[in-house]
């Protein structure tokens, strides 16, 4: 049975226009400004949440990239997280999801590497894949052993994660212990039933636009930015979290389906009632931290798991001072 806390929440958040006095949802087009979408979502990272006492933020010099650490303030260094923000490809920062990724370092104990992939439809397809996979090139560059890295993501950023364990694969890369995703975008042509639904958080017209501008003329089939026509033989273990009430739904679980097919490790959760990216929004109702629990668990038990520990060559600056970030 739901919390009575979850209803709440959610409806407030559904229904959040009516607090900028607005009586529609908003809407996404070929005229919405982009640069405002992304300054919005700063402002709202700024706004809402910081990085708990206890986690420092620490730069990390990846070449050609800025990227930064989210540590423990007593890590051992020998673990990493690499994790893809979300933003629909066309926003979203490390910044702006300090707060975010902070839980999921405290709940799992691992050091977690952020980065600015770049973003469209100035950069589209393959930039912000080239991207992640410099950063997890770098990872491994570092010392870290890849039984001792593991993936997390969010929404499009989710996607990118399992699109970089496909590129992984094709590059003769060794791939992380295990990957977590939150709502993962697998399929930009939409295909999915769910996509005829009124999303609750996402808003309408967003996925049209925002996947025309990130393959730019590409083939929307293509795996590397559809993870869900890809080959998925040979994926680390996966886990996945979906809400049931929103638009993405589908392509959860036709991923997790296929993904088991082909003989992957894979669990999915769907959240009854639950909204996209939901296990984010812990502590604010039980279903969520439940969520968050579950997940920093299954992330810290695949680093267990492996005997290997990493030679780590600390590369990184001096900490520089936590900001307040998306909650």
């Amino acid at each position: 049975m739901r919390s009575l806390r979850s209803y709440l929440v959610l409806f407030l958040l559904k229904h959040r226009h009516w607090f900028r006095l607005q009586l529609k949802r908003e809407t996404i087009d070929w005229n919405t400004s982009i640069p405002a979408l992304r300054e919005k979502t700063e402002r709202s990272a700024a706004r809402l949440g910081k990085v708990p006492a206890g986690i420092e933020v620490a730069a990390a010099s990846i070449p050609g990239l800025a990227a930064e650490w989210l540590r423990p303030s007593m890590s051992t260094r020998e673990r990493a997280m690499l994790y893809f923000h979300g933003g629909g490809y066309v926003m979203g920062s490390a910044q702006s999801h300090r707060g975010v990724v902070a839980k999921f370092v405290v709940g799992s104990d691992i050091d977690a590497l952020l980065f600015d992939y770049r973003l469209a439809p100035e950069h589209p397809f393959p930039a912000a894949l080239d991207d992640s996979l410099t950063a997890y090139r770098w990872l491994l560059a570092q010392g870290f052993a890849p039984e001792q890295i593991v993936f997390a993501g969010d929404s499009a950023g989710a996607g990118l994660c399992l699109a970089t364990l496909l590129a992984a694969c094709d590059n003769g890369l060794p791939l992380p212990a295990a990957a977590a995703v939150l709502s993962p975008w697998t399929d930009l042509k939409c295909t999915g039933s769910s996509y005829s639904r009124k999303d609750p958080l996402a808003p309408e017209g967003s996925w049209l636009v925002y996947s025309t501008y990130y393959a730019g003329g590409h083939d929307l089939s293509d795996p590397l930015i559809s993870p869900l026509y890809g080959e998925l033989a040979g994926l680390p273990p996966l886990l996945i979290y979906v809400g049931e009430d929103e638009s993405m739904l589908d392509d959860s679980v036709r991923f997790a389906e296929k993904a088991r097919a082909a003989g992957v490790d894979v669990r999915l959760h769907v959240g009854p009632g639950m909204v996209h990216c939901y296990p984010a929004l812990a502590p604010l109702f039980p279903e969520a931290t439940a969520a968050l629990d579950d997940i920093c668990a299954f992330l810290a038990a695949a680093v267990r798991r492996s005997g290997t520990i990493g030679v780590v060559r600390d590369t990184t600056p001096p900490a520089i001072e936590p900001t307040e970030t998306a909650a």
